[in-house]
Protein backbone atom coordinates (compact mmCIF):
# COMPACT_ATOMS: atom_id res chain seq x y z
CA UNK A 1 0.00 0.00 0.00
CA UNK A 2 1.39 3.88 -0.70
CA UNK A 3 2.07 5.42 2.62
CA UNK A 4 1.71 8.84 3.47
CA UNK A 5 3.51 11.47 2.00
CA UNK A 6 4.59 8.91 -0.88
CA UNK A 7 4.22 10.03 -4.36
CA UNK A 8 1.40 7.85 -6.02
CA UNK A 9 2.55 5.68 -9.07
CA UNK A 10 0.37 5.20 -12.34
CA UNK A 11 1.80 2.95 -15.28
CA UNK A 12 0.85 4.55 -18.59
CA UNK A 13 1.15 1.93 -20.95
CA UNK A 14 1.50 3.21 -24.11
CA UNK A 15 3.25 2.69 -27.63
CA UNK A 16 2.51 6.86 -28.95
CA UNK A 17 4.64 9.04 -27.07
CA UNK A 18 2.12 11.56 -27.87
CA UNK A 19 0.20 10.06 -24.99
CA UNK A 20 2.82 9.67 -22.47
CA UNK A 21 3.71 13.37 -22.98
CA UNK A 22 0.24 14.66 -22.69
CA UNK A 23 0.07 12.67 -19.50
CA UNK A 24 3.14 14.01 -18.11
CA UNK A 25 1.80 17.32 -18.44
CA UNK A 26 -1.79 17.00 -16.88
CA UNK A 27 0.21 15.03 -14.22
CA UNK A 28 3.16 17.32 -14.17
CA UNK A 29 2.20 19.58 -11.04
CA UNK A 30 1.02 16.75 -8.48
CA UNK A 31 3.25 14.15 -6.68
CA UNK A 32 1.99 11.28 -9.53
CA UNK A 33 4.55 9.27 -10.53
CA UNK A 34 3.89 8.19 -13.92
CA UNK A 35 6.34 4.76 -14.85
CA UNK A 36 5.42 3.83 -18.46
CA UNK A 37 5.62 0.78 -20.73
CA UNK A 38 5.02 0.80 -25.20
CA UNK A 39 3.93 -2.78 -24.79
CA UNK A 40 2.10 -5.59 -22.98
CA UNK A 41 5.66 -7.23 -22.40
CA UNK A 42 7.27 -4.38 -20.83
CA UNK A 43 4.07 -3.91 -18.99
CA UNK A 44 3.76 -7.37 -17.23
CA UNK A 45 7.57 -7.12 -16.05
CA UNK A 46 6.79 -3.47 -14.75
CA UNK A 47 3.81 -5.12 -12.84
CA UNK A 48 5.48 -8.52 -11.79
CA UNK A 49 8.41 -6.35 -10.55
CA UNK A 50 6.50 -3.54 -8.23
CA UNK A 51 2.30 -3.76 -8.94
CA UNK A 52 1.27 0.19 -9.61
CA UNK A 53 -2.21 1.07 -8.20
CA UNK A 54 -3.80 2.36 -10.75
CA UNK A 55 -2.71 1.57 -14.76
CA UNK A 56 -3.63 3.75 -17.96
CA UNK A 57 -3.73 1.19 -20.66
CA UNK A 58 -4.00 1.96 -24.44
CA UNK A 59 -7.07 0.31 -26.03
CA UNK A 60 -4.52 -1.20 -28.99
CA UNK A 61 -0.75 -2.06 -27.99
CA UNK A 62 1.53 -3.89 -30.85
CA UNK A 63 1.87 -7.12 -28.95
CA UNK A 64 -1.90 -7.47 -27.27
CA UNK A 65 -4.70 -5.31 -25.74
CA UNK A 66 -6.22 -3.98 -22.53
CA UNK A 67 -7.95 -7.35 -22.28
CA UNK A 68 -4.46 -8.84 -21.90
CA UNK A 69 -3.57 -6.36 -18.96
CA UNK A 70 -6.76 -6.91 -17.62
CA UNK A 71 -6.25 -10.47 -17.74
CA UNK A 72 -2.50 -10.27 -16.70
CA UNK A 73 -3.45 -8.10 -13.06
CA UNK A 74 -6.85 -9.68 -12.48
CA UNK A 75 -5.39 -12.75 -10.24
CA UNK A 76 -3.25 -10.56 -7.92
CA UNK A 77 -4.37 -9.63 -4.36
CA UNK A 78 -5.99 -5.84 -5.00
CA UNK A 79 -5.32 -5.73 -8.23
CA UNK A 80 -4.50 -2.32 -9.63
CA UNK A 81 -7.53 -0.01 -11.81
CA UNK A 82 -6.96 -0.73 -15.03
CA UNK A 83 -8.17 2.54 -17.10
CA UNK A 84 -8.34 2.14 -21.05
CA UNK A 85 -7.60 5.27 -23.46
CA UNK A 86 -8.77 5.53 -26.74
CA UNK A 87 -9.36 7.53 -29.43
CA UNK A 88 -12.39 5.72 -30.39
CA UNK A 89 -13.97 5.52 -26.99
CA UNK A 90 -17.51 4.39 -26.95
CA UNK A 91 -20.45 3.12 -25.31
CA UNK A 92 -19.38 -0.50 -26.60
CA UNK A 93 -16.03 -0.08 -25.67
CA UNK A 94 -16.71 1.41 -22.11
CA UNK A 95 -19.02 -1.18 -21.12
CA UNK A 96 -16.64 -4.08 -22.70
CA UNK A 97 -14.47 -2.40 -20.02
CA UNK A 98 -16.73 -2.19 -17.01
CA UNK A 99 -17.91 -5.70 -17.90
CA UNK A 100 -14.29 -7.54 -17.90
CA UNK A 101 -13.83 -5.31 -14.53
CA UNK A 102 -11.71 -2.55 -15.89
CA UNK A 103 -12.26 0.64 -14.19
CA UNK A 104 -13.23 3.00 -16.79
CA UNK A 105 -12.54 4.19 -20.03
CA UNK A 106 -10.62 7.82 -21.24
CA UNK A 107 -11.54 9.36 -24.98
CA UNK A 108 -8.34 10.93 -26.58
CA UNK A 109 -7.51 13.39 -27.01
CA UNK A 110 -7.26 13.99 -22.91
CA UNK A 111 -9.45 16.17 -20.72
CA UNK A 112 -6.85 17.09 -18.08
CA UNK A 113 -9.69 17.15 -15.47
CA UNK A 114 -11.39 14.07 -16.58
CA UNK A 115 -7.79 12.69 -16.57
CA UNK A 116 -7.19 13.52 -12.96
CA UNK A 117 -10.69 12.74 -11.67
CA UNK A 118 -10.67 9.09 -12.95
CA UNK A 119 -7.29 8.94 -11.97
CA UNK A 120 -7.68 10.13 -8.55
CA UNK A 121 -10.64 8.00 -8.35
CA UNK A 122 -9.18 4.83 -9.24
CA UNK A 123 -6.66 5.18 -6.88
CA UNK A 124 -8.80 6.24 -3.87
CA UNK A 125 -10.59 3.14 -5.03
CA UNK A 126 -7.88 0.49 -5.15
CA UNK A 127 -6.54 2.92 -1.32
CA UNK A 128 -9.71 1.77 0.23
CA UNK A 129 -9.87 -1.68 -0.73
CA UNK A 130 -6.05 -1.57 0.53
CA UNK A 131 -7.31 -0.67 3.87
CA UNK A 132 -9.97 -2.94 4.04
CA UNK A 133 -7.71 -5.84 3.37
CA UNK A 134 -5.04 -4.60 5.79
CA UNK A 135 -7.77 -4.54 8.80
CA UNK A 136 -9.57 -8.01 7.64
CA UNK A 137 -6.08 -9.51 7.79
CA UNK A 138 -5.38 -7.65 10.98
CA UNK A 139 -8.57 -9.12 12.59
CA UNK A 140 -8.40 -12.74 11.08
CA UNK A 141 -4.41 -12.39 13.28
CA UNK A 142 -6.21 -11.34 16.37
CA UNK A 143 -9.05 -13.86 16.16
CA UNK A 144 -6.77 -16.39 15.10
CA UNK A 145 -4.81 -15.63 18.25
CA UNK A 146 -7.81 -15.57 20.52
CA UNK A 147 -9.03 -18.63 20.10
CA UNK A 148 -5.24 -20.59 19.15
CA UNK A 149 -5.17 -18.76 23.13
CA UNK A 150 -8.33 -20.42 24.61
CA UNK A 151 -7.63 -23.63 23.03
CA UNK A 152 -4.06 -24.28 24.56
CA UNK A 153 -5.45 -22.71 27.75
CA UNK A 154 -8.26 -25.33 27.83
CA UNK A 155 -6.39 -28.23 27.47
Amino acid sequence: MEKAGESVRVLVIAPAQEDVVALRHIFGHSKWVLETARTYAEAREAIETRTPPVLICESRLPDGDWTHVLSAVTELPNPPRVIVTSLHADERLWADVLDRGGYDVLAKPFDGREVVRVVSLAWRQWKDEAERSARRTTLAGKTSALGGGNASTAG
